[in-house]
């Protein structure tokens, strides 16, 4: 069952006029050695949530706005907002946000006097932004607008394309920061549209007040700055260079070569209050920039959109490992014709990919040490090649060798056409939304014997933590506070979400036990009636002995 509506009738959560407060338990279990043995112990903490429920205005502003991401995801909304159809050799399209985890996935709230699973759209569990109502802007290094860049990306159907003109042609990107040495040199031709003469500083500042006028010209109530445009090379991490807050700032000042491009607009969001959303896969949250979002307690999250080949792989890896099995080689080898691969096809931007790539199996390789050996890991090997003629629409070709039973070997071969951008731009709209929600979320530690949520409530509550690991569902290489772990398989990623934005309306986890269901009294109780009631409603048989067995209703 789907419902739109709900509502939670518990002690443990109050609704007040501007947010939603709620008593939640937390419950885990927690080991440690003791005479050379592992001892384990349940362990419960008592936490309250405050979740604002005023949605604000929102705007999203994206380095690479005129790339093949940006042009998409603007259209797509502008598509969806208008409700803009078009014909293709299959018929009338419609728009749609298929692919968004906030727009068309949805999440179990619970079960109904008959033990059916019912559910909610994924974006009623908390109030959350409509992304029909996000304002966009951005800057590029080509200045081409954005009817000119969809066109020039091929990714939606000519019908639309010609309908999306009007809308599209008088968005045009600012100017953005080019620093040559850290894109690939065949993105030379494209840069037209560049901030020149200043110094890293003055850049720093000058992104700043973009951010600035863009909120004030929108009347936005926040913004949220996200990175989608050319795959950088790694930045070297210097001592007294970009490896505190203070360092990072004073080598800003001087003009220090390592600053990348992404990092100056990191600094400049934080600096404005802004989140700032890494897409790409290099190390732009170095650790200057990631002490200075904790200084500001300014929201940041990355690295990479997973979106195809990556989200595949860290379900695949998690199935076959928790299956018993031991992935000993995975290989993947990707084509595609879109600018991405042209600048991935340099040595140095590659490296950046292939490192957010690699790293997905990593936690669960060491979840099972009955497989592995200690520093024991399978073999990983990526390849990216950059063919023009598929353009946007990527192939991704993978194969798993794992050992099984007996020594023997299985292989999997697995074929995955991408479209890339298609795949990339509800991902952008997911981490713009679930970002600003957690921006609006606040939680604490109860003391032992502290009475439960009230309407008089004056507690102080915390931010959750600026890095926002929470969203590493939506990321290839997820980006964690220091000292903790890093979960890669795809569906712990998910529960995640689900069970903190549940806690927040003071529901538990889902722990798909179902155990109202394992008790045979029970199970045989429903049965029966369910039977029962099948029979004499449909009256498919004579009598109910006959449907059921005359030892049955015994």
């Amino acid at each position: 069952m789907l419902t739109q509506q709900f509502k939670i009738k518990s002690p443990n959560v109050i609704y007040k006029a501007d947010s939603i407060v709620s008593d939640y338990t937390y419950q885990t279990t927690r080991t440690w050695v003791e005479d050379n043995t592992i001892c384990a112990a349940p362990v419960s903490q008592r936490y309250k949530f405050k979740t604002s429920t005023t949605v604000p205005k929102l705007g999203c502003m994206i380095v690479g706005l005129g790339g093949n991401n940006g042009s998409t995801v603007v259209a797509g909304t502008i598509a969806n907002r208008e409700g803009i159809t078009w014909r293709t050799k299959d018929g009338v399209q419609t728009p749609n946000y298929w692919g968004s985890v906030t727009q068309a996935t949805t999440l179990k709230l619970g079960t109904d006097a008959e033990g059916k699973d019912v559910f909610i759209p994924f974006n009623k569990i908390l109030p959350m932004v409509d992304p029909n109502n996000i304002a966009f802007g951005g800057w590029d290094i080509n200045n081409a607008n954005l009817a000119e860049a969809m066109e020039r990306s091929k990714v939606l159907d000519y019908d639309l394309q010609r309908q999306l003109v009007p809308f599209m042609k008088n968005i045009v990107p600012l100017p953005s920061i080019y620093f040559p040495d850290f894109i690939a040199a065949n993105q030379s031709e494209r840069a037209n549209n560049v901030i020149t003469n200043k110094s890293k500083q003055q850049l720093v500042e000058h992104i700043r007040n973009d951010i600035r006028n863009f909120k004030i010209q929108n009347k936005l109530d926040k913004v949220i700055v996200m990175w989608s445009a050319n795959t950088e090379r790694f930045s070297d991490v210097v001592e007294g260079v970009n490896d505190t807050c203070d360092n990072l700032l004073a080598s800003i000042k001087r003009d220090e070569e390592e600053i990348s491009p992404s990092t100056l607009f990191a600094v400049a969001s934080i600096l404005e209050g802004s989140t700032y959303i890494n897409g790409s896969p290099q190390n732009t949250f170095v650790p200057g920039v990631i002490e200075l979002a904790m200084k500001n307690d300014v929201r940041i999250a990355g690295d990479d959109f997973k979106s195809g080949q990556t989200k595949m792989k860290s379900v695949m890896v998690d199935w076959l490992i928790s299956a018993g099995l031991k992935p000993v080689s995975i290989v993947s080898y990707n084509h595609l014709g879109n600018n991405d691969g042209k600048n991935l096809s340099a040595p140095s931007q590659f490296r950046s990919k292939e490192i957010s790539k690699s790293n997905v199996v990593d936690d669960m390789v060491e979840s099972n040490k009955i497989l592995y050996k200690e520093n024991e890991h399978p073999d990983h090997v990526v390849v990216i090649k950059y063919v023009p003629y598929v353009a946007d629409s990527k192939r991704a070709m993978d194969e798993y060798v794992s050992e099984i039973f007996m020594n023997g070997k299985n292989t999997i071969v697995m074929h995955n056409t991408c479209e890339d951008s298609l795949l990339a731009s509800p991902i952008i709209l997911d981490l713009v939304i679930l970002a600003e929600l957690c921006e609006r979320i606040q939680f604490r530690k109860c003391d032992e014997n502290e009475a439960g949520v009230s309407l008089e409530g004056t507690e102080t509550f915390e931010n959750l933590h600026p890095v926002m690991s929470i969203l590493s569902y939506l990321l290839k290489a997820p980006l964690v506070p220091r000292g903790t772990p890093i979960v890669n398989a795809l569906m712990k990623q998910r529960a995640c979400l689900e069970n903190v934005f549940k806690a927040c309306v003071g529901l538990p986890a889902e722990n798909h036990m179902l155990l109202e269901q394992k008790l045979l009294s029970r199970g045989e109780e429903r049965n029966v009636q369910g039977k029962v009631k099948s029979v004499l409603s449909e009256k498919k048989l004579g009598t109910v002995q006959e449907a059921m067995g005359t030892n049955y209703i015994q």
